[in-house]
């Protein structure tokens, strides 16, 4: 059987690294393309030696060129924290829109199957709870996540009339707050923020009043719910997240008891346009992929402060 090419973009960063990782596994050749904006040598320089693995340094808002047959694009280029997009804003608008066109134009040119990595951030700052795939959002176009929240509407946007217009084959899939090896100390999200205050003994500092909830999903669940989503015939918006519910602040007394830290929390004020709730509604998931989260959070957490604690050490 011939083998299967992917193309992964942003496939240096967190997710797109562990992306890079599953598809070797699975036997096909994988090209890497990220321009290192926010993504990391590190997270994919155990695959260098393999000759199924490929990485190119390259900014995909500018065309892109792959030699040869391709049989899966994954578009997960951008940056993905409020920390990044807000420090390169213009640069996570780039990639959503012009990046997210280069590489349909990609998969229209090669034939070849198109995943989007969008977020929950379409559902902005949520009017119901659980949010499912056929809520429309509440997004601040003009505020400062607006950003990152148009950029990956827009790119659902261009991929559906890629899909309807030029018959590309796409899949988009909404990933909700995922955790786990290779995320970023400093990445400004609650979990690497919480785990690296906690580990050093810091006060875990905790946004607002610390009432509202997110929803975390251990990096392996995500992965195989992609890996599915990719091989299923499912072209419309597909949630991928764990629904498991919690609040911001029993989410940092659970990282200081887990870490055994003798950090107290303090409360600073709310970012502009933070969520006050965030938790998937998987039906979709379940029935059309046959998929649900398995790793618990403590379980999972336990994986992501062992890693957490090397980075420090280092």
């Amino acid at each position: 059987m011939e083998q299967k090419v992917a193309v992964i973009t942003g496939g240096a960063g967190f997710l797109g690294s562990h992306l890079c990782d599953r598809f070797v596994q699975e036997g096909m050749k994988v090209i890497c393309i990220d321009n290192l904006i926010t993504g990391d040598l590190k997270n994919i320089e155990h695959l260098f030696g393999n000759g199924n693995f490929v990485f190119f340094d390259h900014d995909v808002t500018n065309f892109i060129h792959v030699p040869g047959k391709v049989d899966y694009i994954l578009h997960f280029a951008s940056p993905a924290s409020p920390i990044d997009y807000l420090k390169l804003p213009i640069q996570t608008l780039k990639v959503g829109s012009l990046g997210t066109h280069k590489a349909l134009g990609l998969a229209k040119e090669k034939g070849a199957r198109f995943l989007l990595a969008s977020t929950s951030e379409v559902y902005g700052d949520p009017k119901i709870n659980p949010q499912n795939e056929e809520y429309w959002g509440n997004v601040n176009p003009i505020g400062p996540r607006g950003v990152y929240d148009e950029a990956k509407r827009f790119a659902e946007a261009i991929t559906m009339a890629y899909h309807r217009y030029h018959n590309v084959d796409t899949r988009i899939v909404r990933i909700f707050n995922t955790y786990g090896p290779r995320m970023r100390l400093n990445d400004g999200r609650a979990l690497p923020a919480f785990v690296s205050q906690a580990l050093k003994g810091e006060d875990v500092t905790v946004f607002g009043d610390g009432n509202q909830t997110r929803s975390f999903c251990y990096v392996d669940d995500l992965i195989e719910g992609i890996f599915r989503l990719l091989l299923s015939d499912v072209n419309t918006p597909v949630n991928i997240g764990n629904p498991a519910e919690i609040t911001i602040k029993q989410f940092a007394e659970e990282v200081i008891r887990l870490t055994n830290s003798t950090s107290k929390i303090v409360f600073k004020e709310l970012p502009q346009d933070d969520p006050k709730v965030r938790r998937p509604d998987i039906t979709k998931a379940k029935e059309l992929l046959n998929w649900e989260p398995k790793v618990d959070r403590e379980t999972g957490l336990k994986l992501t402060i062992e890693y957490f604690k090397k980075q420090i050490s280092v």
